[in-house]
């Protein structure tokens, strides 16, 4: 498995808006996760700054980077622009974090 993790930004006055839209994640959009590879997903939130910590497992670069391309990913991202920094194509705003330790 491939560890990632990385950081993206909820609005402030949104935390309990980004829980609940995670806690009735869509069904499909679990289905595109697990079928693009995605192991033990989960997101924290730092609440001083907004900060979310993601951190997921993959099988696999290639095949992870095509869900961004799927339609229900692109429906999720314009689902949460309105309560997250976002980019013009309303994914994300996130930063990628190298991984430094790893004790197993």
């Amino acid at each position: 498995m491939i560890r990632k993790a990385s950081i993206m930004f909820v609005h402030k006055d949104q935390f309990d808006e980004y829980k609940r839209r995670h806690d009735e994640i869509w069904p499909e959009m679990v289905e595109a996760l697990k079928q693009h590879g995605a192991h033990n997903y989960s997101i924290f939130l730092e609440k001083e700054s907004g900060q979310l910590f993601a951190y997921l497992e993959i099988e696999n670069e290639d095949r992870w980077n095509q869900m961004a391309k799927s339609d229900i990913c692109k429906k999720w991202w314009d689902y949460m622009a309105p309560i997250m920094e976002t980019n013009s194509d309303n994914s994300p705003r996130s930063v990628d974090l190298n991984e430094l330790f790893y004790l197993a």
